[in-house]
């Protein structure tokens, strides 16, 4: 039900207690309805571009296999510190463009199996540090954001794939980033002020930069 201007879910939706995805993106949805806990076997809820402005920490706890949660684009009012608890299994989440929305400490270790964690477009000055306890993460998208360093704990994400950095503040790099290769596939810097790294560096992709930051590693 993806862009057909719904203010409301029409009730027969929750009538199959067998749905494993629900699109309900750009729409003018404001709160999701009580029914929603009825879909046991929800794997799937996306909710981008709408109106809610509370996060639906009762209604996650009634959905014990959900997988995958976008919430991106919405006005989404800060998660209650403890709200992440409510959906312990989410291996994918999208809080992208809710710049409100994150508690001061945001509890991301209440999301071990986490690969997939998307925060682009929410003002961030620095990487939430619960962030670096996801061993299970392969995809972290901080891109559009106000970072100025990147963490040196980035090291330890062994399972990351791609990291995206674009559109930051971001002028040095910690050569301890490096040690991501091979695991890392795709580092995305552009729009940057970075001043560590030649631009003849950069343009060479991400197997060479992060080659050039471990090389600094063995020569520091």
């Amino acid at each position: 039900m993806e862009g057909v201007g719904l203010s409301a879910v029409p009730s027969e939706v929750w009538e199959s207690t067998e749905l494993i995805k629900v699109d309900l993106s750009r729409n003018s949805i404001q709160e999701l309805p009580v029914e929603l806990s009825s879909c046991i076997n929800l794997q799937t809820l996306i909710l981008s571009r709408n109106k809610i402005t509370h996060w639906p920490g009762a209604i996650l706890q009634s959905l014990p296999n959900l997988l995958c949660m976008k919430l991106d684009n919405n006005p989404l009012r800060q998660i209650p510190p403890g709200g992440f608890q409510a959906a312990p299994m989410l291996q994918i989440l999208d809080l992208s463009g809710n710049v409100a929305s994150l508690p001061e400490h945001p509890a991301f270790s209440s999301l071990p199996h986490l690969q997939e964690l998307y925060l682009r477009q929410m003002q961030l000055r620095e990487v939430p540090s619960e962030v670096l306890s996801l061993q299970q993460l392969r995809i972290l998208d901080l891109s559009q954001n106000s970072l100025q360093l990147v963490p040196v704990e980035f090291k330890n994400l062994a399972s990351l794939t791609e990291l995206g950095l674009s559109d930051n503040n971001i002028s040095m790099l910690s050569p301890e980033l490096g040690l991501l290769e091979p695991s890392l596939q795709a580092l995305r810097l552009d729009g940057n002020p970075l001043r560590s790294i030649r631009r003849t560096v950069l343009d060479r992709g991400t197997k060479v930069v992060l080659q050039y930051l471990k090389d600094k590693i063995v020569e520091d």
